[in-house]
């Protein structure tokens, strides 16, 4: 009887140390999200805010090992989760009606920026596994193209973190300039909208970039950012069989690279948002912007989580080239997919 007392008192005080774990994620992405709020932040958002804020308390804290498991949770479960809502987003009935033309671009777009990305963090010795996820970023969707192939590549919490970190605070500057600059650019409200759509690095900098320019413009620009992120779960696929023919002489249970069940809950919630709650179900627009919301507060969670890996005096010896890079190639893209819109 004492036996199974102390097991149950120890069972007990490892749940709330998980419990404590994953609400010190919220705080801290709660503390994002008020940051998020001041003037000059506004535009950076909730997910950058709360991964710098992560990096800082790792810095002058350390890591809070007696929330571990809590901690470990947000940063695998809940973001899987958050993805798997993320499909929600995407309209899978619109993309193909209407923007099959689109798609063709966007693939074009993914592969370049990837491999171009790659090549140049081989000609400047950058980190190959924060640049790699830096290109997928850039490409697909933002942080949740960097959450979804993360796994597969088997980058380290931090790489990933620091790329998330990147990828957002980049985008953000860029979505600031394409809204400087629309006013004096020859083109239409559609070609704008198709742009900001193509280069742009998450869908939330697309609604910043393309909202100035009409309601037909940021109508464009979602769907051809969409595109994009509809061929996240086949370039997740491509990345499996990289990896596991690169692991394929030491292939064992730990090397090979364990099949993305979340991307397939991605898929599924694309098909029923796509075809059963858009033709079957009335839900309504606030219920959909509430699980938008959820999903932002599970991805940001789960970042947090991430940041606190990151050790802040590594972060510029590792980051520095990495960045350089992507804002370079992010500058390119721009500029050819401007003069082909």
């Amino acid at each position: 009887m004492i036996l199974i007392s102390i097991e149950k008192k120890q069972k007990l005080n490892s749940l709330l140390w998980w419990s404590a774990g994953v609400a010190f994620t919220f705080l801290i992405a709660f503390w994002g999200y008020l940051f998020s709020l001041l003037p000059g932040l506004n535009n950076v958002g909730q997910l950058a805010c709360a991964i710098i804020i992560a990096v800082i308390y790792r810095h002058f804290f350390g890591y809070p090992m007696i929330l571990k498991n809590g901690i470990v949770f947000s940063s695998q479960k809940l973001l899987r989760l958050a993805i798997i809502l993320y499909g929600l987003k995407l309209n899978i009935d619109v993309i193909l009606q209407d923007g099959l033309g689109l798609l063709l671009r966007d693939g074009i777009i993914i592969a370049s920026v990837i491999l171009l990305t790659v090549w140049a963090a081989k000609i400047f010795k950058a980190d190959s596994t924060i640049s790699l996820l830096l290109g997928v970023g850039t490409g697909v969707c933002g942080a949740a193209a960097i959450a979804a192939i993360a796994p597969i590549v088997k980058s380290k919490d931090e790489d990933t973190a620091i790329s998330v970190g990147i990828i957002a605070l980049v985008g953000t500057v860029f979505a600031v300039g394409y809204t400087l600059i629309e006013p004096v650019l020859p083109l239409s409200s559609e070609s704008y909208g198709i742009w900001a759509g193509s280069t742009l690095h998450e869908l939330a900098h697309v609604a910043i970039a393309a909202e100035p320019a009409g309601e037909d413009a940021l109508a464009i620009s979602l769907l051809a950012k969409l595109g994009r992120v509809f061929l996240l779960v086949p370039l997740a696929f491509i990345f499996i069989l990289i990896m596991n023919r690169k692991e394929k002489g030491k292939q064992t249970e730990r090397n090979k690279v364990q099949f993305p069940w979340f991307l397939v809950g991605f898929l599924l919630m694309s098909i029923i948002g796509s075809y059963v709650i858009d033709n079957t179900v009335q839900v309504t627009d606030n219920i959909m912007e509430d699980v938008s919301t959820l999903t932002t507060w599970l991805l940001t969670a789960a970042m947090v989580g991430l940041g606190l890996n990151v050790n802040l005096s590594d972060l510029r010896s590792k980051a520095f080239k990495p960045l350089i890079i992507m804002i370079i190639v992010s500058l390119i893209l721009s500029v050819l997919t401007y003069f082909s819109v």
